[in-house]
């Protein structure tokens, strides 16, 4: 699935990272712990979370991931936001719940990031 389509799914606004739409995502995150995502994230994966914080862009980066999806309608503020557009991380808002979000990428295709295949 592209990032553009989970836009379409997720009904979520683009923040920033328009140019990016057309990359691949291999596998989902849903978490709000960064350490986690660390962890069980491989590259190309994208987060979803209620973290609104410069370091969920800082993991992103870090962890090779395609973009962030904020969850419940929550905005990060314009430091983040000018963070992610510098290094090329697109962000979206989405209304869903973290569950409810994760359960439609679910459906449509995505996999999780599980224990067993998101270790690096």
């Amino acid at each position: 699935m592209k990032l553009v389509d989970v836009q379409m799914v997720l009904k979520s606004e683009l923040i920033c990272g328009s140019e990016h739409l057309n990359k691949e995502i291999g596998t989902a995150c849903g978490a709000d712990l960064m350490s986690d995502v660390l962890v069980f994230t491989k590259g190309k994966s994208l987060l979803l979370t209620g973290l609104t914080n410069i370091q969920v862009v800082r993991t992103a980066e870090v962890g090779d991931l395609v973009g962030i999806v904020f969850v419940r309608g929550k905005r990060p503020g314009p430091e983040v936001i000018q963070m992610a557009d510098d290094k090329g991380i697109p962000l979206m808002v989405t209304e869903c719940s973290l569950y409810e979000a994760c359960g439609i990428l679910y459906v449509n295709g995505v996999k999780g990031c599980s224990r067993e295949g998101g270790q690096r």
